[in-house]
């Protein structure tokens, strides 16, 4: 037998660090390669790690709580002597120092914080509040962690009532629990607000109205979204395409396709297949801004928007989705879309989209307009297919039918995507639609 170190994997693009939440393996117990070990919290999403050995957990070097970079070790396995291990290009570490209490976001705000980088909406840094010198030395010591201090920030609580709070963490340090509850018992203490002459929102004293306030995560979504906005020159595009073609074909192969395939067939994969063959054919579509300079990248990654079971939504990205069949499309919808919904997307499959889409038409809605997840530059979104009348044209002359229609909203970003590009991207994306093979073999 022999005792390897096991260091904390990458978790995804422009992640160098990570938070240990939870050790789900006690030192002594057995593990199996590729059973989950510990969970942990980036700036993007909750994942567990496995074990990259079968063996023996025998010590445990990084505690709960503690803020730890990738690549440095956090345990130890005994390994048979027969187990490869992976040469290491560097020495690791053998201990990492905790750094001062980093605290988890709040439970209320994990899925929204979640959406909004999945989104590409960047969250911003904690800002501290505004201190004086001996306040400054409190803080530089470690009494109050930066979420601490970004919370307070955000409730308009001063460093004096920080001061007064009774921590609970390591060294009586203030945790956010701690300033939760310093919240809710601030709230039932204060008295009734005086009358202002401030404007007030307009509804009548007959009215039964209940005041929510926007929690912190509420607030910085509505600040993201504006931010978007202001970012993008957004223009949407529409256009109806007959969807007559698809609908047919999917009724007739669904019930065989699960059975050859062991999937479901949604209308997403075929919709992502179309938008990948447009984004072939019109390139700069697939780009992101810097400055002055367009980056065209050379990677297809589509994101697709997932409903949440609470109503969220979080965008999980398939990568090089040029490279799958329609199977493959499939497989990968199919399979981000389950994990999504039970919480176990990894941050991998939120990083590194280049175009997005959302099939609005799963809640009914026939068009829209979305706002550009940044930094792309066009984001589409699918409407509810319906069946309606419509002009049918055949060699013999034109004919009224019933078609399976659709409505296909496109907003992109007027800085870099004229109308030009903009609507023949739109176009190519319905004709590829309609030209659907009826007869297509599942493949």
């Amino acid at each position: 037998m022999k005792i390897v170190d096991m260091v904390m994997p990458p978790m995804g693009e422009s992640i160098m660090e990570c938070t240990v939440l939870t050790w789900l393996k006690k030192p002594g117990e057995t593990v199996e390669a590729d059973d989950s070990i510990l969970e942990v919290a980036t700036d993007k999403v909750d994942t567990e790690v496995p074990s990259p050995f079968s063996g023996k957990l025998v010590e445990i070097l990084v505690q709960e709580g503690d803020v730890i970079e990738i690549g440095n070790v956090v345990a130890r396995l005994e390994i048979a002597d027969t187990e490869k291990v992976p040469a290491s290009k560097e020495p690791q570490p053998t201990m990492v120092q905790a750094k001062p209490e980093t605290e988890e976001q709040p439970e209320e705000a994990t899925i929204l914080e979640k959406q909004i980088e999945a989104r590409g909406l960047p969250i911003p840094e904690p800002e501290a509040p505004e201190l004086t010198t001996s306040e400054e030395q409190d803080v530089n010591n470690g009494f109050f962690s930066p979420l601490v201090q970004s919370i307070a920030k955000e409730e308009g609580i001063s460093t004096e009532e920080l001061k007064s709070i009774k921590g609970t963490g390591t060294d009586q340090r203030v945790t956010k629990k701690d300033l939760f509850h310093f919240l809710k018992s601030r709230q039932s203490e204060k008295p009734a607000a005086a009358p202002s002459s401030a404007p007030h929102p307009t509804y009548s004293g007959s009215e039964s109205v209940e005041i929510v306030e926007m929690n912190r995560m509420r607030r910085m979504i509505s600040q993201r979204m504006l931010e978007s906005k202001n970012i993008s020159a957004h223009v949407t595009s529409f256009i109806e395409t007959d969807m007559t073609p698809i609908v047919l074909w999917r009724n007739e192969v669904k019930n065989s396709f699960r059975k050859q395939t062991g999937e479901s067939i949604t209308f997403t994969p075929i919709l992502i297949e179309a938008v990948v063959k447009a984004i072939k054919a019109y390139p700069l579509i697939n780009v992101s801004v810097d400055g002055d300079k367009l980056l065209v990248k050379k990677d297809i990654n589509i994101g697709m928007a997932v409903a949440l079971p609470d109503g969220n939504l979080i965008v999980p990205v398939i990568h090089h989705a040029d490279q799958y069949n329609l199977v493959g499309l499939a497989r990968k919808v199919n399979d981000l879309a389950q994990r999504a919904r039970e919480n176990k997307l990894k941050a991998d499959d939120l990083a590194g989209g280049t175009y997005t889409i959302s099939n609005i038409g799963t809640f009914g809605n026939i068009m829209g307009t979305p706002i550009i997840v940044q930094p792309q530059v066009a984001i589409m979104a699918f409407g509810a297919i319906q069946k309606k009348p419509a002009v049918i044209e055949t060699p013999q002359g034109d004919l009224l039918g019933i078609r399976h229609k659709m409505f296909i909203s496109h907003s992109y970003d007027h800085r870099v995507v004229d109308g030009s590009l903009g609507g023949l991207f739109l176009k190519r994306v319905s004709d590829n639609l309609e030209e659907f093979d009826p007869k297509r073999p599942i493949v």
